[in-house]
């Protein structure tokens, strides 16, 4: 199966839809791949590097016409020809489409019976994140943000003490607190400045305190939580609150790092030209939402301007300013992509895969986009309300539950469940207590057996409690913790496992030490593997 890698044609773009190692992982996944020649010039990447691992260099219509065609940037005309025009029907594309704001192409696409895969629509749930290409560069241009000011601002990021006097630290403030905002953070933070960082969503602030940055909020409690991990357009009395907070900080920080958008809406209007006027001269904003109109008022999307001596970057190619990282992340999306598209061999339009599904625009002839929203739950499987006032208890003749209650039969079968844990733990203190003579075989008296074998019941009563009751993400840690409780149980059986007591204490003893040995074991190498996660 043939996979084409054309050279963007849009003014500037400097990315390739796939670095050479990017591109060896297509070739292992069983694609005969096709790099047009220059492609990764822009990137750093030469020619040689795609043929070194296997790919062929050739003209601009061998990419476009393979059966897979990857690129970053929409197909659009170029050089007087449409690059649509080059990709034959029925083939597989693979891009930013922006389908709501490219209605047209989506039409010619659908025309042309080609499959679009936008990687602007890939759904932002967790079994995606391998493929999220949008949080990818949004990383980047975080980071690029922080660097494009700091080459236009006029002094340092850390504070500086020396012999010819004291300098301040730089003021930052980020609007817009999603992965662009928290790059921006820490790349700040990395530099030494002072930084600060406002969100309508409650939820990052925890995210923001991480990154050493102070979360600023205002009186108004609101959430500001919106779909897909965006935030979502806020009342008009929590938006005056916010100007009046931004008002005040224009007067204090000296660069402003603009984030904010809302999928299918214009940039919201969030630094306005009052605010940009009460900035220190050389103050600078970075407006990462200048492709879509900006955040601030005075923002020429493409461009830099100047307005009362405060500099405002309305770059819109800031990823495209680290082609060579940029184009790399960006293929590692995609290979992840095609891996759930069954590579070379099996390739195929699963769309029961919610990936699949969130990401198509056209397949076969028609538009599948947008995807069809998560069915609501229905009225039975919805919980009831609770009433203010408890109704008063039913005679017990109609109190019966019926047969096809659901939520009955579940609480009745947890409750059956721990029923019968119970009894069988009973069974076996009743078992070992009067029946099994197991007192005698491990040489204790009749009472100090009753107790160890009480001890050892409620022991496992308890345990198999705790356990059941910690939600299934913290077993992990939870494994750490249990170390200790291994310790002491080795040091049990190291005092059982002597020639001082009967053998059967002694085996016993001996099993106890190997299983808690296991578990102490397996317990540090998990915890270092999850500190190794945190480990710069």
């Amino acid at each position: 199966m043939n996979l084409g890698i054309p050279k963007e044609s849009h003014p500037g773009e400097r990315r390739v839809a796939a670095s050479p190692a990017a591109a060896k992982r297509f070739v292992e996944l069983g694609f005969d791949v096709t790099v047009e020649a220059g492609a990764g010039d822009g990137a750093s990447y030469p020619d040689s590097a795609y043929e070194s691992i296997g790919a062929k260099i050739g003209s601009a219509e061998d990419a476009f016409g393979a059966d897979v065609i990857l690129k970053v940037r929409a197909p659009q005309d170029a050089d007087g020809a449409r690059e649509l025009d080059l990709i034959r029907e029925g083939a597989t594309l693979v891009s930013y489409v922006f389908p709501a704001q490219n209605e047209d192409l989506v039409a010619d696409l659908k025309a042309r019976k080609i499959t679009t895969l936008a990687m602007d629509c890939v759904p932002r749930i967790t079994r995606a994140q391998k493929v999220d290409s949008l949080s990818s560069m949004a990383n980047i241009a975080g980071y690029r943000a922080v660097i494009e000011a700091a080459n236009e601002f006029g002094s340092f990021f850390t504070g500086q003490f020396t012999a010819a006097g004291k300098v301040p630290p730089a003021k930052v403030l980020v609007i817009g607190a999603g992965v662009a905002g928290l790059s921006a953070i820490g790349a700040a933070r990395g530099l030494g400045a002072i930084v600060r960082a406002f969100d309508t969503r409650e939820s990052v602030r925890d995210q923001i305190k991480s990154l050493g940055g102070e979360f600023l909020t205002v009186e108004i409690e609101e959430s500001g939580e919106g779909g897909g991990g965006y935030a979502k357009t806020m009342s008009k009395e929590f938006i005056d609150a916010e100007m009046a907070l931004f008002r005040e900080q224009a007067k204090e920080v000296d660069i402003v790092i603009t984030t904010a958008l809302i999928p299918g809406k214009p940039a919201p209007k969030l630094w306005l030209k009052d605010m940009v006027e009460a900035m220190k001269p050389g103050s600078v904003v970075v407006d990462l939402a200048a492709e879509q109109g900006g955040n601030c008022e005075v923002t020429e999307p493409g461009a830099r301007a100047v307005h009362s001596g405060v500099k405002i970057l309305g770059y819109t190619d800031m990823p495209s300013r680290m082609a060579n990282v940029a184009s790399d992340l960006y293929g590692t999306n995609l290979g992840h992509l095609l891996d759930e598209l069954g590579g070379a061999g099996s390739f195929s339009v699963d769309l029961e895969n919610d990936i699949i599904r969130g990401a198509i625009v056209t397949h076969d002839g028609e538009i599948l986009w947008p995807p069809p929203a998560a069915p609501e739950p229905s009225p039975a499987a919805k919980p009831a309300p609770k009433p203010a006032v408890e109704p008063a208890p039913k005679p017990a003749a109609a109190a019966a539950p019926k047969a096809d209650a659901p939520a009955a039969t579940s609480e009745g079968s947890g409750f059956s469940r721990k029923a019968l844990i119970g009894v069988a733990l009973t069974a076996l203190w009743l078992w070992l207590r009067f029946g099994s003579g197991a007192s005698d075989a491990v040489g204790e008296t009749e009472s100090e057996f009753l107790q160890h074998v009480t001890v050892f019941i409620l022991a496992c009563f308890v345990g198999w409690q705790v356990i059941w009751s910690v939600t299934a993400a913290l077993h992990t840690p939870l494994m750490s913790v249990t170390n200790a409780i291994s310790g002491i149980i080795v040091v049990g059986g190291l005092v059982l496992a002597t020639d001082e007591v009967p053998q059967t204490a002694a085996i016993i003893g001996a099993v106890a030490i190997l299983f808690a040995t296991i578990n102490i074991v397996g317990g540090f190498m998990v915890t270092r593997r999850m500190l190794r996660m945190f480990n710069k």
